[in-house]
This record gives structure tokens, C-alpha cells and sequence, in this order.
């Protein structure tokens, strides 16, 4: 009896003893599947718990309840118990990305990259594949557009094909809730040029109504995040527009080519999704900046109109 209660005294004491057989930080992945076994030799390896038999005594000792899968971060000494707690909760390891609207997948991949997941280069290849959305849109030339804007929870094994699936899957959701059978690849391109020029979302169904009503009297769009967006594909972007850049003969570029681009310049959200499928009845064929850093627009219908107004911008810029 003696040795019996000497032998349950030490193995609590064991479970409950704080260790830590690592330095810094490390990450221990316990992938959907992986036994109690298996998941203590993993943290034994990692010098999270002293032994594998600890953390099974720890896990005896809660009854057996369910463990759950995913990647764990440890960084301070801890008892196999309190291990055990840890992963009994699925107090899980994540890294944050959040993708405002109208960022593009070179943002995007910049993002990630800063957060250390992955570089950037190896998502801006993975979204040039429009594989995961070419049931939905067959023209897509990319996943561009289609990296829906919205908060990502992503851990060490997220890989760039990963995270492509994942937010081109929040972008079906939020199509399926705009309840429309508009052409998916002609409403979000427009979108997404609606996306970059409107900071405020009031305007958008105005500045969708000015490229609109430019589409339908086959008048180019003359939109200078497009200019942008050819430059950056061509690695040639330099902080601001040139002349050089409004004279490139790009596809993407709508000050040398008339109607759309060939795909969507960035990735909009719900209110320019809105926008591109209800424009604002309007005549206006022009818009330009109100000099006022509100990030309003003056709207013109006549080329005399805005002549008119982008002389008062000038004017008022030059006085700041």
C-alpha cells in the first residue's frame, strides 16, 4: 500500500513538475489523426515534457478527455499537466493576416512574407494559378479579384496553395449572399477598379456608374490604378505614374486599350461588389480628386465640366 501511494505521489509530482528542455520558442505540430502516443513522443522529443510517460500520467490523471489536433507554440517552462490542459483546449498557435479590401495578391504576398509564413513570391506564383475558380469564372487569368478581403488565421504549415483555397472559398461565400446571376468575371473586374478608386463607399455606386456609362459608348476607361496594376505585373512600378506607364500598350493598361482589363486589378469587397451590380443612375463620364483630402470626388457628365474641376484641383493643390 505504502509503495503504492509512494508511486502515485511521484508520478503527480512528475506531471505537475514545470520543465523545459528547449530554448526560445518552438512550434510543435500535432497533425488530425495523430494518437496519444504519438502526440507524447512528439512533445518529448521537443523537450516540452520531460518524458512521454508524463504526459501520459498527465492525461490518465484528466480522464482521458479528447485532444485536439494543430500547431502549439511553447516558450516558458510548463507541466506536462499544464501541457495537457493546453492541448485539451486546442489553445492553438495561429498567425493573424488581415487583408483589407482592395489590396492586390503582390500586397497580399508582402503581408505574409512580413509575417513569416512564407515569401512573397512563392503566393503571388501559387495566385497566378486560377485553378481553385475557374469553375466559377473561366475567364480568370489569375486568382486576382477572387482573394476575398477578410481576417486569416494561418500557422507554419499553412502553405501558399492553403491559403489561395481559403480565401478564394470566403469569396464564393460572399458571391453566393449577393444572390445574383451577373457574369461573375465582368462584375468583379469592375469592382475591383471601382474598389481602387472610391475611399468612400457612398461614391462607388457613382464611380461605377461613370465606367459603365464609359463602357456602353465604347469610350476607354482611363482608370490609373489599372496603369499601376500593368506596371506591377511587369515589375516595372515605381511608386507613381509616369508617362511612360499611361503610354505602355499593356492589356491591363485602359488609357491604351478600350473596355475592361483581362481580369480584376485587385480584390473588392461587399460595398463594390454591391457597386459594380447596381450602378447609380447617372450621366457623369467623368470624376476627378476634391482637393479637400476628404477623398470625395467631383462628378462631371460634360468634358468642359471637368476640365473645369480638375483646374480647381490644380489650383488648390498648389497652394498646400
Amino acid at each position: 500500500m505504502a509503495v503504492a501511494v509512494l508511486g502515485a505521489g511521484f508520478g503527480y509530482y512528475r506531471a505537475a513538475r514545470a520543465y523545459r528542455g528547449f530554448t526560445g520558442t518552438i512550434y510543435v505540430d500535432l497533425p488530425r489523426g495523430t494518437s496519444t502516443n504519438g502526440i507524447a513522443v512528439e512533445l518529448a522529443k521537443a523537450g516540452v515534457v520531460g518524458s512521454r510517460w508524463d504526459f501520459w500520467l498527465a492525461h490518465f490523471m484528466n480522464q482521458g478527455r479528447s485532444l485536439k489536433a494543430g500547431e502549439y507554440a511553447f516558450s516558458s517552462p510548463a507541466s506536462a499537466r499544464e501541457v495537457e490542459r493546453r492541448i485539451a483546449r486546442g489553445d492553438v498557435f495561429y498567425l493573424e493576416l488581415l487583408v483589407p479590401e482592395g489590396k492586390n495578391m503582390f500586397d497580399i504576398g508582402a503581408a505574409v512574407e512580413q509575417l513569416g509564413v512564407f515569401k512573397s513570391a512563392d503566393f503571388v506564383k501559387a495566385a497566378q494559378d486560377p485553378t481553385y475558380i475557374h469553375d466559377l469564372d473561366p475567364k480568370a487569368p489569375t486568382l486576382e479579384g477572387y482573394l476575398f478581403p477578410s481576417t486569416y488565421r494561418l500557422n507554419h504549415r499553412t502553405t501558399p496553395a492553403m491559403l489561395c483555397r481559403m480565401m478564394t472559398d470566403r469569396f464564393r461565400a460572399a458571391w453566393r449572399s449577393l444572390n445574383t446571376n451577373a457574369n461573375v468575371h465582368d462584375t468583379v473586374t469592375l469592382a475591383s477598379l471601382v474598389e481602387k478608386e472610391g475611399k468612400l463607399e457612398e461614391e462607388r455606386p457613382l464611380i461605377a456608374a461613370v465606367f459603365t456609362n464609359r463602357l456602353r459608348i465604347g469610350m476607354k476607361l482611363e482608370c490609373d490604378p489599372t496603369t499601376i496594376y500593368a506596371a506591377q505585373l511587369l515589375g516595372l512600378y515605381r511608386g507613381t505614374i509616369y508617362r511612360s506607364d499611361l503610354d505602355r500598350d499593356h492589356p491591363y493598361n485602359t488609357y491604351s486599350h478600350v473596355g475592361l482589363p483581362p481580369g480584376p486589378i485587385a480584390n473588392p469587397g461587399i460595398p463594390s461588389l454591391t457597386a459594380a451590380l447596381h450602378p447609380a443612375e447617372s450621366a457623369d463620364l467623368y470624376f476627378v480628386r476634391k482637393p479637400d483630402d476628404s477623398g470625395a470626388h467631383q462628378f462631371s457628365s460634360t468634358l468642359a465640366a471637368h476640365s473645369n474641376a480638375v483646374e480647381k484641383y490644380r489650383r488648390a493643390r498648389q497652394l498646400h
